[in-house]
């Protein structure tokens, strides 16, 4: 069977299409900068020369619809027809309680739907996407994969926010976390790189993006995770703030006149490094801008730096000691400044990376300097395979 997994971002669609027969990728692709200036779609069929097809891409649903005509592109395509794909796969952001994968029917969509308000930058661009392909490829089986399954074993004292009991019990409130899937695929990863079983290592694992979350892993599950109730709380990200005093929103919402919808707007998708640079959430736009002297480039980088530096040596005291720290997703993957500025002056942790091995771009490889006692990774994500699994075995079943 032919599974294609797509996987929604905040501004960008990540693609694969899967053989699962052996677990080939026939053909992957990314859609990149959706609703920005210089959107692109970059298309890699196996065996074949990439294609690269600049145009506007305003939304998710375009970029979705380009994903699916380079797949069958004359050319660059890999299967002749939207006919071969036997079934899609969906990651999907916040899924509240559910503990698992499942079908998409219309109770799956209404849930991801009704929480898309605890993930506005994701759940919604997901759901369409899903529409989007019910549209062009009526009748066949869609999956969804959350991010949130993985966090579900942490334990009460981490998740529990310090509010009223019985508010918390009412409203479903409590911290659900964001990228398990990447989390975990990252972690088991690692631990098969040093060849020891994951339960027994001490693991952080930073999923570094537009959207970024860092995860500290003890006996092989999530034991506390950076983002909350909402992928907002956290490390500061590409639009989003993360975390601040609590006391800002209802301080703002007074002085400036903002509807509770226009405060969320504000936090979700003006702040973070756009909102301090005033620049761009991209971060290789600050990096780029930071390099000409731009000073509020500069400091939105360190602010998010800081942020990280941060979490990683509180999750290093949670587990009360480290073993392996990885880098994954856009940034931690393909940034060698970023990773170098978070492990700069970490060495009180066990953590300093090699300057030569660091000069890593979207590879495996371990970056651990020489005598350090903690061994960090660059991992390339690969949440599409461990959703193509979920989705062959649910159709299968």
């Amino acid at each position: 069977m032919k599974i294609l997994v797509l996987n929604c971002g905040s501004s960008s669609v990540k693609y694969q299409l899967f053989d699962m027969e052996d677990e080939s990728v026939l053909a992957k692709g990314l859609v990149e900068r959706i609703g920005i200036d210089g959107s692109v779609l970059t298309h890699r069929p196996a065996g074949k020369e990439k294609l690269v097809r600049e145009t506007e891409i305003p939304d998710h649903k375009v970029a979705i619809r380009l994903c699916l005509e380079a797949l069958t592109d004359p050319d660059y395509g890999v299967i002749k027809d939207y006919s071969e794909i036997g079934a899609i796969g969906h990651r999907i952001v916040h899924g509240g309680t559910f503990p698992h994968s499942v079908l998409v029917d219309p109770s799956t969509k209404k849930a991801i739907g009704e929480l898309e308000v605890l993930a506005p930058l994701h759940n919604g661009p997901a759901l369409r996407g899903i529409e989007a392909c019910e549209a062009i490829l009526p009748g066949t089986p869609q999956v969804t994969a959350f991010d949130t399954a993985f966090h579900q074993g942490m334990p009460d004292y981490a998740y529990t926010y310090s509010l009223p009991y019985e508010l918390c019990q009412k409203h479903l409130i409590r911290r659900y976390g964001a990228h398990g899937t990447s989390h975990q695929y990252v972690a088991l990863r690692a631990a098969a790189l040093v060849g020891k079983p994951l339960e027994e290592l001490k693991v952080i694992t930073c999923h570094l993006g537009n959207g970024s979350s860092i995860t500290a892993i003890k006996n092989a599950k999530s034991y506390d995770t950076s983002m909350g109730f909402t992928p907002l709380a956290g490390l500061t990200m590409g639009t989003r703030c993360g975390d601040i005093d609590p006391a800002i929103v209802p301080f703002l919402m007074e002085k400036e006149g903002y509807t509770p919808a226009e405060m969320d707007q504000v936090m979700n998708r003006r702040s973070g490094v756009l909102g301090v640079s005033g620049i761009s959430s991209d971060f290789r736009d600050i990096e780029a801008a930071m390099a000409d002297g731009n000073d509020r480039a500069r400091l939105a980088w360190e602010v998010f730096v800081h942020s990280a530096k941060k979490y990683i040596g509180a999750y290093a005291a949670l587990l009360n000691g480290l073993d392996i720290l990885v880098f994954t997703a856009g940034l931690g993957e393909n940034s060698i400044s970023a990773r170098e500025a978070i492990c700069r002056d970490m060495d009180f942790l066990g953590i300093k990376i090699d300057v030569e091995k660091n000069q890593v771009r979207g590879q495996e490889r371990e970056i651990t300097a020489a005598g350090a006692r903690v061994r960090t990774f660059v991992i390339p994500t690969n949440e599409e395979l461990m959703i193509a699994r979920d989705t062959l075995s649910l159709v299968q079943a």
